[in-house]
This record gives C-alpha cells, structure tokens and sequence, in this order.
C-alpha cells in the first residue's frame, strides 16, 4: 500500500490526486468565495483527498485559512505542504532567520501545532546549491516536531539535478506535465532516494484539459502568455488530441504523470466539484504503455528544442 508513512502518518493510505490550493480565494484564478472554497475543501476530504499544498503567498494567506477551516478533527489522516521565501502580503524574505516566523504563520492560520511539508518555494540558486545553511535549518526544524518532511519546489530539470546532490532532502515539488517533460530522465534518481514527487501545474494551468484553443483570450495569471505563446499551444493542443483521439484530454493528461512509479502524487488546481470529481477519475484511468510513448514522442519532437514558457 502506497501510504503517508513520509510523514510519520504510515497507516493512511496517500491519494495519488492531491488538491492544489493557490486557486483558493485567490482573484488571480477567478474569484472563488471563501465559504464555497471550505466547503470544498472538505468535499475533497470527505472523497478521500488527503494530500494538500499551499503556502503563506496563496491568496494573501487565505488559501492556508480555508484548508485549516475545513480540515477539522480530519487532521490526523491528512499530510498539508506549505512553503516557505513569499509572505502573505507579496514580498519575498529568504533569510534564513525568516523560516520558522514564516512556519508558525502558517501554523495559526491552518490551525495546527505541526507542519507534514516545509518547501523552499523557488528558491535563489545559492539555496538550493546548499551555499547557505536554508537545508540545516529545515533539519533542525524537523528534529523539534514541528514539520515532519522538508524539501524544495522547483520548476526545471537543472534544479532538479541540483537537488539530487543532497541526501537529506524528503519531498520535491517539480513543474512536470505532458508540455514539461525534461525532468523525467532523473526520474530514476529520485526513485533511488525514495524522494516523495509531487508534480504541480499538471494540467498547465489547463490547457491539457483540452478547453484552450490558440484563439483563446486570458485574464488573471493567464494573460501571462503572449499572443504567439496562446498560438502555439494551440497547435500543441490540436496535435495532442489527435495522438489521444479524444477533444478533453484531462484525464489523459494526469494518467499519462500518474504512469510514473517514481511520481507519488499530483496536485491539480481545484476550483469546482466537477473538477474535483474529473481529477480523481484518472485514478482509475489507466495509461497504456503505448500511450506513454507516444506523449513522450509528441514532447521530444514537438517541444524539447525549444521549451514553452511556464
């Protein structure tokens, strides 16, 4: 059985499909009522979800209030992973003397005497190379209980290499989907140091859905992509659903990341009951091994050579 037991909760049986928590209350994704986002919070739990990211920067720290509010006398069964280098008012702090304020912020507004997740959330390369004594502090802050895990969240397969020069490092948060593919050639170094992977941005930012086409007009954290960026995913787009032979791809999208034994668990961005439902679906959709490397096929030849913009 593929358990919580990372952090110390061996006996509970980990979701693969965890519930990504920057959407929550937050006005950069659309906005989503504060109540409506507890009530789905404990839908999820009430489903069997029990593997939570946010950090103190989601929504001005209320994505961290919603999941405290929802979670209740579910503590116990459930593993929350914050972050740690942006505040709830937008600024960025990285000194080291920051990380446990930062922590215990987080622990009053979620409600909780312990954290199962600390990540250094895009942290400046001296970090994450270890120039710094970040990773001594995280250890420390393990050894007194007050977080169980510590890791990074990363986006790209250098840093993913960085980090794999460390032995003490428990859970990375990567940037991985059927558009983002490079880290998958250290996939089986993270499996050799039994590394818990959680790979955020599953379904970038939803275009793997299927719903976005190159004509596509964006506001919020969307409207980061210009209008030749929205054109070629569109392409890519097309392309993907003819290899897939289906116009929505989600499950598809999330099966294809779930195909991967060294990837413990997948954070998509919830916002709706119908989403959530659609998400835990792939659980039980299954990615054929031809499938598999034909997505791999579709990256190698169409994006590998020149990468899209998160």
């Amino acid at each position: 059985m593929n358990t919580l037991s990372k952090f110390h909760k061996p006996s509970v049986a980990l979701t693969r499909v965890g519930f990504g928590a920057w959407q929550l209350a937050n006005p950069l994704w659309g906005e989503v009522d504060e109540a409506e986002a507890v009530r789905l919070v404990r839908s999820a739990i009430d489903k069997g979800v029990n593997f939570f990211d946010t950090a103190p920067g989601y929504a001005g720290g209320a994505s961290e209030r919603i999941i405290g509010k929802a979670i209740g006398s579910d503590r116990g069964s459930i593993a929350i992973s914050t972050k740690f280098g942006h505040n709830p008012d937008g600024t960025s702090d990285w000194h080291v003397t920051a990380i446990e304020p930062s922590l215990r912020g987080s622990m009053e507004r979620l409600g909780t005497d312990y954290l199962d997740v600390l990540l250094l959330h895009n942290p400046p390369t001296e970090i994450l190379a270890g120039h710094t004594n970040h990773f001594e502090e995280l250890a420390h802050l393990k050894k007194t209980g007050l977080i169980r895990a510590y890791g990074v969240s990363i986006d790209t397969k250098e840093e993913l290499a960085t980090i794999l020069k460390r032995d003490d490092v428990d859970v990375v948060e990567l940037l991985f989907n059927v558009f983002f593919q490079a880290p998958r050639d250290l996939f089986e170094e993270v499996k050799a140091k039994h590394i818990f992977l959680v790979c955020k941005v599953p379904l970038d930012s939803g275009w793997l859905t299927g719903k976005y086409d190159g004509q596509s007009v964006f506001t919020g954290i969307r409207s980061r992509w210009s209008r030749a960026d929205v054109e070629r995913r569109g392409a890519l787009v097309r392309e993907l659903k003819t290899i897939l032979g289906k116009e929505d791809t989600s499950l598809d999208a999330l099966a294809f990341l779930l195909s991967y034994d060294a990837v413990s668990c997948v954070i998509p961005g919830i916002k709706t009951n119908r989403q959530m439902n659609d998400n835990l679906a792939s659980l039980h959709h299954p990615l054929s091994i031809d499938t598999r490397k034909k997505l791999e096929a579709f990256y190698d030849r169409a994006i590998k050579n020149d990468p899209l913009p998160w």
